[in-house]
């Protein structure tokens, strides 16, 4: 890791759960981010009541002397209200990522829709972070020459690219990352892990997709409709034993597109619980400019692990889970996920 070029520099808490607030029960993590119309810097974190229901809110992003060390809350902006966000069993609206796309003057959002089939990913669009259109559940376009439907599986910590790039089939195109998981065993009992037949690391690993550019300024809608389908990354390093996920949307630097993801090692039990046995941490990886479907370096150790007590303890321990980055005075803030319970803060900063 000693030559990867950027490195996390932990900051503190910036936001945790409050101890009358029902909704706050089982803790408040894993946000989105953007700026509002006002230019003032706001968290999208999930928000976890009691029976792990899961709503989106909305805070201002408290700053002294450059640095986040605090949030005004300012309420809920999606709630679990549609059938395929609710079920006899569990119902949620969860782990938001946000990405401003300067192309179509939109914030868009990713979130996991957690309906009567478990967790499968829905799009939405604002332009001003509160009042938010869903534009369904994401449909994926079927490839005969992958083998693969994707819409049978689960499919969580999905993000897309701030700017418009050259899909592999020369469309210019949005491009989106997504995490698929070819355990469908919580469906169906005794199916177990049905993966695409070429596929030889059945671990969940990070996929991209694209959107053509042309559908979307002729129907929005189109954001959820996901085609070009391949591998980004596998797992590889240690810290990624079990599996990896994208954390917030890619930034652009010198070397390409900087993505930070996580990493977990440990033991899954079952593929929906809340885990008990699992260490979390953050890595990243750099995807060529042109080319985001080419990982050019990666981090061969983490850059940031659950090393303090409140990344330990929590509803989830042992837990360091990247899902924004937002530029203040200069300076690049990544903010993540501390044990599924609270909201911390960090620096990015280039070696």
């Amino acid at each position: 890791m000693t030559d990867f070029p950027y490195a996390l520099e932990r900051i503190g808490v910036v936001m945790e759960p409050l101890p009358d607030e029902p909704l706050e029960a089982e803790g408040v993590l894993n946000p989105a981010s953007g700026r509002g119309p006002d230019g003032e810097l706001y968290l999208l974190p999930r928000l976890v009541a009691a029976g792990n229901v899961s709503r989106i809110g909305i805070a201002r992003v408290l700053v002294e002397d450059g640095v986040p060390v605090g949030v005004e809350r300012q309420g809920t902006v999606l709630e679990p209200e549609r059938t395929w966000e609710t079920g006899a069993q569990n119902a949620g609206v969860e782990d938001p990522r946000t990405t401003w796309v300067p192309a179509l003057g939109l914030h868009v959002m990713t979130y996991v829709a957690y309906g009567p089939l478990g967790p499968h990913t829905a799009v939405a669009v604002s332009d001003d972070l509160r009042t938010w259109r869903r534009l369904g559940p994401v449909r994926f376009a079927y490839d005969d020459a992958l083998d693969v439907d994707l819409a049978l599986y689960f499919n969580k910590d999905c993000v897309f690219l701030p700017e418009p790039v050259t899909a592999p089939d020369g469309t210019p195109s949005l491009a989106v990352l997504h995490r698929p998981a070819w355990d469908l065993s919580e469906i169906r009992p005794g199916e177990g892990v049905h993966p695409p037949s070429w596929v030889t690391d059945t671990r969940p690993s990070i996929w991209i997709s694209f959107v053509p550019l042309d559908r979307i300024r002729a129907d929005v809608g189109a954001l959820a409709e996901w085609r070009g389908h391949r591998v980004l990354a596998a797992p590889e390093a240690d810290f990624e034993e079990l599996k990896i996920g994208a954390g917030p949307a890619p930034i652009r630097v010198p070397e390409g597109w900087l993505l930070l993801h996580h990493g977990v090692t440990g033991e899954l039990v079952g593929s929906l619980a809340q885990q008990q046995n699992v260490n979390y941490a953050a890595g990243a990886m750099i995807l060529d400019a042109d080319r985001p479907w080419e990982v050019v370096r990666r981090t061969s150790e983490p850059l940031m692990t659950a090393d303090t007590e409140d990344e330990r303890s929590g509803i989830v321990p042992n837990v360091v889970f990247p899902t924004a980055v937002e530029e203040i005075d200069g300076v690049r803030h990544v903010f993540y996920g501390m044990a599924d319970s609270k909201i911390g803060v960090a620096r990015l900063v280039r070696r």
